[in-house]
């Protein structure tokens, strides 16, 4: 199985959201989409997702799905706009109730906010298949950077999340409440595992030094053999490595709005008495 792949970059927060494609049926899931947010306003608006919406219409591309590799700190999601949309369903992996435990404490939020993952409509287990026209999907639990992170693999093409980057950018962080690098790194093995040929498509890229355009697609087979933190690195050394690295490292511009955001499947928290809903910025808690 081969699908096709259209990716949308979003350069304002370096993300890759991918429609992957059925081409014998059209039927299709959308893989980590973007809310465009200005944390400045606090407003935000659906030029990304329209610009998917309008793909999707003229190509008559039937979504069932839209797919969540994990809680993201770096951009909005924009799951609910195409649930209203479409009428899909969205999914992400089954411990992502771990993520809402961990910043529903964070953010002290309101009494009503449901721990157990029950904003999705699906939450995978490691090993669970999804089937989307033709296409079967293959979920594989790839925690590290978060606990609840998840790589989706369609026939030949694997969505790896923040599990890596472009080989000359190498791997992610894993500081985040729950991350941990050794963890990262067995998880990485698994996506290795795989046939060397497989498409593997990166949620994000930051254009490491010396490269000119911005690239999103490589393989299994180029990730071992040239991945700058992890080819021919072990264990120990990628912890090693990891953990130094992310100790210099400052927090994503966007995590306080996208964690409170997207641990709700992409809506904002409950309107307040005034009908406003408030995103919070707490103090000296990350």
């Amino acid at each position: 199985m081969s699908p096709d792949v259209k990716t949308f970059f979003d350069k304002a927060t370096f993300t890759a959201t991918h429609l992957v494609v059925d081409p014998d049926t059209k039927k299709a899931v959308i893989i980590d989409p973007v809310l465009d947010f200005d944390a400045a306003s606090g407003r935000s608006k659906t030029d990304s997702a329209d610009e998917i919406l309008d793909y999707v219409a003229a190509n008559k591309i039937d979504v069932l799905w839209v797919l969540e590799t994990h809680v993201h700190a770096d951009h909005l999601s924009g799951a609910i706009y195409f649930k209203e949309k479409l009428g899909c369903s969205i999914g992400i992996g089954d411990q992502v109730p771990v993520i809402q435990e961990t910043f529903g404490n964070v953010f002290n939020a309101e009494e009503t906010f449901r721990r157990d993952g029950s904003q999705f409509d699906a939450l995978f287990s490691d090993g669970q298949t999804l089937q989307v026209g033709s296409l079967e999907g293959k979920v594989l639990h790839t925690p590290g950077h978060t606990p609840a992170c998840v790589t989706y693999v369609f026939g030949d093409a694997g969505f790896v999340g923040d599990t890596m980057f472009m080989p000359d950018y190498g791997s992610a962080r894993c500081d985040f409440p729950g991350g941990d690098a050794r963890t990262l790194y067995r998880s990485i093995q698994k996506i290795f595992a795989l046939p060397a040929a497989t498409r593997l498509f990166m949620c994000h890229d930051y254009k490491a030094p010396g490269r000119d355009e911005f690239s999103w697609i490589t393989s299994v087979g180029e990730q071992r053999d040239k991945n700058i933190h992890l080819a021919d690195t072990s264990e120990e050394d990628f912890v090693k490595m990891r953990e130094t690295r992310d100790a210099t490292l400052n927090m994503p511009k966007l995590i306080l709005p996208a964690v409170q955001v997207n641990m709700r499947a992409g809506a904002f928290p409950p309107a307040e008495s005034n009908g406003t809903a408030y995103l919070k910025l707490p103090v000296d808690a990350l």
